[in-house]
């Protein structure tokens, strides 16, 4: 990762320079082709891990949990995924979605 040093703001490449990321900086440098296998960039990354928390996110095929009941419908089955949506030493939160009539709700622990 290359921050920038006018504003420190996180640097990304745009073809052969490295740009700020930061709108007001606007600074930009020549790319260092002896770093590159030092970096990674958002090319080669994949989007396995995202969690997905919006409306219209797909749960199916996400873990599943027994040891819920739906307010809606009663179903004691939901998929669910973790986000840390406190400090690190708070235990994540988990959204379930209910698998017999989507609804959504957020338990925290």
């Amino acid at each position: 990762m290359q921050f920038c040093d006018e504003c420190g703001s996180m640097m990304k490449a745009d073809g052969d320079r490295m740009v700020c990321t930061n709108e007001a900086c606007a600074a930009s440098s020549e790319r260092d082709s002896d770093l590159e296998d030092q970096f990674v960039t958002t090319e080669s990354q994949s989007d396995d891990d995202v969690i997905e928390s919006t409306e219209d996110a797909n749960f199916e095929g996400k873990p599943k949990s027994t040891d819920v009941v739906c307010d809606e419908c009663g179903t004691q089955e939901a998929w669910y995924t973790l986000k840390q949506t406190a400090s690190a030493d708070e235990p994540p939160t988990r959204f379930f979605k209910c698998t017999e009539c989507g609804h959504r709700w957020r338990e925290y622990n």
